[in-house]
């Protein structure tokens, strides 16, 4: 700590930081553009500009730039000097000159930091007149809107595009008095973090193009607190609603999570929420000929399917919240509730929520990510099954020349000098072993390519370099000894070493094999961390709440005579093979769906009920992290749509099931899971409950400065309707409400006086770039048992041997198609790939295939004829099948096809 002199008084602050980061904690509104708290400082703008005097006899003192000044001891400074006021002024009438004057119509007007830094320093008047700079915008793709001409030269959109999140088709064009941002022709932005651009521009060059298409004014929009539920992670997301369609997603800081940014995925994958898929209405009979219904006609007809049937099977789903997937398990029964997974995912999720528990090894947040120095990946290709974690492994890079930036005097937070001394390494201590390319492979020391046994066999002999306890590797190759070596010296010199695995290569020996290795860390004293990803929002719940496995659904249906089957928020056709599902639905006596969007097995379904989505409803996900985080609802409930536990329960009122057919509050769901689940027994302080209040009000959900909604029913009557009641959360569909700041689990938008844009976020936090005031929302189920003994997988796998006319075909995954809910948003599908099968050269030249021709792949029986895409990284003996594109029948993977020579393309 440090104590300085601002204007004559003295404040207690911490050494280390800048001077503008500490002002900023301290509540003062010092302007800035340039500066931001992940991206730190270069000092571009002049804007943040504050006085600095030798000691308390200095009069005159000198101006400095408070973002590139670090804090010392007893220094003086003023924020409210004359002289500085002047020169803030001076500075934003230049960036002012060539600015339009099109703030009524601009997509950023009313939340830009531009329009606040302007008022805030004091410029109200244009005495520019002369012809203004001009600039032709160009076309970004499906996601971003550019409007060049509104551009201040703060270097912010290049600065996170290339030297945060390692883009490079974003670039600064400088040609005398004019510098262009954009890319070298029209066209996509490739990175998929394009959409950050959006809230790191501080004033309106980068927009968010899907919210033009259905665009409102920013404090019109009625906003609540969520979850991102398009992969593991978790990010937390502010989403934004108006007259009952959501309109964008935000991010929502969370300082343990998803920080500042999140991936184009979360960020534009929201539109499947406005879909012609999704289900509005409960709908009976078969899909052709099925009938719309009202919510008492259906629940009268349901009584005659379900009241007598006491044979009961409900399916769950890791896109479903916990108590929706608890409901479900409470109204069958234990014996009779089935995961909705496929076998191997089953079976994957089991092993990973199993090492989690017995690990030693904290589990690592995102947060950890960014610290850690040293990193081993075993079979995972983050940036395309858990986007934000690629982002964060890209800041590691900082930690691991954290030493170097010290000898050199250098504080990390002044960025350009940190990153250009960084540059004197050749790499970073970032090891990657996968069966493809990544995106990531630009930022390691070492790369490995293999099947995912001889992926495995790495990791385990890595453990065994660092301990002799982890077994070791028969028939090691001195190529694969000599890198296990390098890897381990790596690990063992690092202060925080970090292994990330998952399921992405579907091989319970690699994630084994990460699990020793962070076990051998923790016995040789390392403070290792563990980061296990998973697919879907809510898998590791899912898991924890517990089930058997969905094959056994299968089979209990042809045993049990024609059951009624429930099935939650989940399409059966992407866990298993169609003629599985196709006889596991046809043979069941009659089949009800709870979902929000149509799909392949809605259409089976004999009764359909509408679900509410995440924006329509709130409930409880648990991340790859074991963190429990409460999500609610920002659009207003509807007469037929509702959230799958109510109509769990409503099923279970009918059939007279107790407790489920009590249950009248989401708390009263939750409540009873984290009594029943013992691994759920913290989930009630992920958030305060629905009686939460800030001196005896509700949070308001719109803003202060809402215009009300009284022109939606303005042909019938002038008057605003009752606002509906939220028992499940103590949010009010109103702009009425506690103005305090809620608790950080509960906060709805990030707004300060003076501060509209996203950059008051610094205002709800302890210190700006920190943890939230009252820590980050959510709750950790798991924690680490440092005393515990490392206990060892001991089954090594085989080294990898080819099959004659036979591929081992893997999963690949994207982060634009993948995921099944994302990929029905415009934005997203439009950047998704088509359909291929991806071969090495060699493999596809050994059967007279090439690129310009298709294939035939059988699976199992099932024959898959898709175009051929050659791969270089890819190993010769291995094929590539793109995990969830449309297209693309489900497949069991990895398993071995093989391949036919089709017709040329």
């Amino acid at each position: 700590m440090a104590t300085i002199f601002i204007d004559n008084q003295p404040y207690e602050v911490c050494s280390g930081q800048s001077l503008l980061q500490q002002c900023l904690t301290l509540g003062m509104d010092i302007p800035y553009f340039c500066w931001h708290p992940a991206l730190g400082a270069v000092g571009a703008c002049r804007q943040c500009a504050v006085k600095e005097f030798r000691d308390e006899k200095d009069t005159q003192g000198r101006v400095v730039m408070s973002c590139m000044t670090p804090i010392k001891d007893g220094m003086r400074i003023s924020v409210n000097d004359p002289q500085v006021r002047e020169f803030r002024a001076h500075v934003i009438e230049w960036l002012m000159e060539n600015h339009p004057h099109d703030c009524p119509i601009c997509d950023e007007g009313g939340e830009c930091h531009l329009q606040d830094m302007t008022v805030m320093s004091g410029h109200t008047y244009r005495r520019y007149r002369f012809k203004k700079r001009t600039f032709r915008n160009q076309d970004l793709g499906p996601c971003i809107n550019h409007e060049m001409n509104r551009c201040i030269t703060c270097y912010r959109c290049i600065r996170f595009y290339q030297d945060y999140a390692g883009g490079h088709d974003l670039r600064a064009f400088a040609s005398k008095d004019h510098v262009y941002f954009g890319r070298h022709t029209d066209g996509t932005l490739e990175s998929e973090f394009s959409g950050n651009l959006v809230e790191i521009c501080p004033t309106g060059v980068f927009t968010d193009k899907t919210l033009k298409k259905h665009y409102t004014r920013k404090w019109d929009l009625q906003t609540s607190p969520s979850v991102c539920v398009h992969c593991g992670l978790g990010c937390n997301i502010i989403v934004g609603e108006r007259y009952g369609k959501v309109r964008r997603i935000l991010n929502r800081y969370n300082g343990q999570v998803n920080g500042y940014f999140l991936c184009d995925r979360g960020r534009f994958g929201y539109e499947f929420v406005n879909g012609d898929k999704r289900l509005r209405q409960p709908s009976l009979g078969a899909y052709e000929r099925s009938a719309l219904a009202t919510k008492p006609q259906t629940l009268a007809a349901m009584a005659d399917l379900v009241r007598n049937d006491r044979r009961l099977i409900g399916i769950g789903s890791p896109r479903a919240s916990l108590e929706a997937n608890f409901a479900l398990k409470t109204l069958v029964g234990a014996d009779r509730f089935y995961l909705g997974t496929s076998d191997t995912d089953t079976h994957l999720v089991a092993t990973i929520l199993d090492i989690l528990q017995r690990s030693p090894a904290k589990i690592a947040s995102l947060y950890d990510v960014e610290r850690a120095d040293a990193v081993f990946i075993l079979g995972e290709d983050v940036s395309n099954t858990a986007p934000r974690l690629a982002l964060a492994l890209r800041q590691a890079l900082r930690t691991a020349f954290g030493g170097l930036l010290e000898t050199l005097h250098i504080a990390p937070w002044l960025d350009r000098a940190a990153r250009q001394a960084s540059a004197l390494e050749a790499a970073s201590p970032i090891y990657i072993a996968t069966p493809n390319a990544t995106r990531l492979d630009d930022i390691a020391r070492g790369l490995f390519r293999a099947a995912p046994d001889d992926i495995a066999r790495l990791g385990f002999a890595v453990a065994h370099e660092l301990s002799t306890q982890a077994p070791a590797v028969t028939d090691l190759t001195d190529e694969m000894g000599s890198r296990a070596a390098a890897i381990a010296a790596a690990l063992r010199q690092a202060s925080h070493p970090l292994i990330i695995s998952g399921i992405g290569c579907a091989s319970p020996a690699v994630i084994h094999a990460a699990a020793n290795v962070v076990a051998a860390l923790c016995e040789i004293g390392k403070d290792a961390q563990l980061c296990l990803t998973v697919a879907e929002v809510n898998s590791l719940g899912l898991a924890m709440i517990g089930g058997h496995r969905l094959s056994e659904a299968f089979a209990v249906v042809h045993e049990d005579g024609a059951p009624t089957v429930i099935v939650l928020e989940n399409d059966l056709y992407r866990r298993a093979s169609q003629s599985s599902v196709d006889a596991f639905l046809k043979v069941a006596g009659h089949v009800i769906v709870i979902d929000h969007t149509a799909n392949n097995t809605t259409a089976m379904a004999d009764c359909r009920l509408p679900a509410a989505t995440f924006a329509e409803g709130s409930g409880t996900f648990v991340s790859s992290e074991a963190r429990a985080q409460r999500f609610f609802s920002t659009v207003g409930p509807s007469e037929n749509v509702q959230e799958s536990w109510r109509w769990v329960r409503d099923i279970a009122a009918i059939r007279g099931s107790e407790p489920a057919s009590g249950w009248n509050r989401l708390d009263d769901v939750t409540a009873a899971c984290a009594q029943t689940v013992p691994l759920l027994h913290s989930i009630p302080e992920a958030a305060p409950n629905a009686n939460f209040r800030i001196v005896g009000q509700k949070i308001p959900r719109e803003p202060h400065r809402a215009s009300g909604r009284t022109a939606i029913h303005a042909q019938e009557h002038i008057s605003e309707h009752r606002p509906p009641t939220d028992r499940d959360s103590p949010f009010a569909f109103s702009m009425e409400g506690a103005l305090n700041p809620p608790p950080a689990a509960l906060i709805p938008v990030y707004w300060a006086p003076r501060w509209n844009s996203v950059a008051a976020t610094a205002k709800f936090q302890s210190e700006v770039g920190g943890p939230l005031r009252g820590g980050d929302p959510g709750v950790r189920l798991i924690e680490p048992a440092p005393t515990a003994i490392p206990i060892y997988a001991v089954e090594v796998p085989a080294a990898f041997q080819r099959r004659s006319q036979e591929w081992l075909v893997l999963p690949l995954y994207y982060v634009f198609g993948s995921e099944e809910l994302s990929a029905q948003a415009p934005a997203v599908a439009d950047r998704s790939p088509t359909p291929y099968l991806c071969l090495n050269p060699e493999d596809a030249a050994a059967f007279g295939g090439a690129e310009d021709c298709r294939v035939g792949l059988t699976i199992n029986g099932d024959v898959y004829d898709l175009p051929i895409q050659l791969m270089n990284d890819l190993p010769v003996g291995i094929a590539g099948l793109p995990d969830g594109l449309p297209g693309i029948p489900t497949a069991s993977l990895p398993a071995w096809g093989t391949l036919a020579r089709g017709l040329p393309l």
